[in-house]
């Protein structure tokens, strides 16, 4: 089949996101502008560059309360996030944290989760994470849309700080059978890494 994202496809949902799959989930903690901690899980989220790593999150829409995002409006006005990286162990906390919550809700007390100290930045890390990113906010891209009550904003962010731990680590190298990282596929789909194989890249 062919379809225009512009017209209508015919499909029960739609295939977009299904296609661009599996994507890695960025759970980010930041805080607002008067300290209070906020956790969300985004699920357009990726690494971008690595030298210096750069990640890079799209916050879409609105705050069921009205205004932007917490995560955004934190972002903005602190400048720093943890992007903290959901392993299948944690899958139904950060389910929990994805709800649209009241911005009076402490999504780490809903979800059961402990607040860890960073250590380059303030916001806390999610302590029961197996690998966080300390990042400080780069730039901040408004992207098209087609809904004018819809915002749609990427947000980049350069890690100044990783956190790995020791259990996932062997021989120097992360073991992603010991990590086993989820991501997201389409519609209300995750997966998570069971198999792993190694390719060499051609020598020319």
């Amino acid at each position: 089949m062919f379809y225009k994202p512009s017209e209508p496809h015919g499909l029960k949902h739609g295939p977009f996101k299904a296609i661009v799959a599996p994507r890695p989930i960025g759970w980010i903690s930041s805080l607002a502008a008067d300290g209070t901690a906020n956790l969300a899980p985004f699920s357009f989220f990726n690494a971008m560059a690595e030298f210096p790593p750069i990640v890079a999150m799209a916050i879409n829409g609105s705050h069921s309360e009205g205004g932007a995002k917490d995560t955004l409006e934190n972002i903005h006005a602190t400048k720093e996030f943890v992007c903290n990286m959901v392993s299948y162990d944690l899958r139904a906390e950060m389910n929990l944290s994805s709800g649209m919550h009241p911005r009076s809700v402490d999504e780490f007390e809903k979800s059961g989760l402990t607040k860890e100290p960073s250590t380059l930045v303030k916001p806390p890390r999610v302590k029961e994470s197996p690998a966080h990113l300390e990042c400080v906010h780069y730039k901040t891209i408004v992207l098209p849309s087609n809904n004018p009550d819809v915002v749609n904003t990427m947000v980049l962010g350069e890690v100044i700080g990783i956190h790995i731990s020791d259990d996932i680590i062997v021989d120097g190298m992360i073991d992603m059978q010991k990590y086993r990282p989820l991501a997201r596929l389409g519609y209300m789909d995750y997966c998570h890494v069971q198999d792993v194989f190694a390719m060499q890249r051609p020598k020319v």
